[in-house]
């Protein structure tokens, strides 16, 4: 089991949820591809050094502390692949 760092960036434009009900439920697909979820943070709305799109110029950004095998990674990108509500992702080693 390996520890990782993962960042996302959620685009709420268009929804009605809270930015704390969507970490809590991007958490459980981080579950659903496999890793254990230690810790989740809302870090808060931030606006982009260079938004390439003046409709989306900020956006929520979300941390969480997961754990996994060496394939947990590629399985969360590929699970968030098509999801709309992730519009950047980063998982680094910790």
């Amino acid at each position: 089991m390996a520890n990782y760092k993962a960042t996302f960036i959620l685009d709420t434009r268009g929804r009605e949820e809270s930015a704390d009900e969507l970490v809590d439920s991007l958490k459980g697909e981080l579950e659903s591809a496999g890793a254990t979820v230690s810790s989740a943070e809302n870090i808060g709305r931030q606006d982009f050094a260079r938004a390439a799109d003046v409709r989306y110029e900020s956006g929520v950004y979300a941390q969480y502390q997961i754990s996994g095998d060496s394939d947990t990674p590629n399985k969360i990108l590929e699970k968030l692949r098509l999801n709309k509500l992730v519009s950047h992702k980063m998982i680094q080693k910790a």
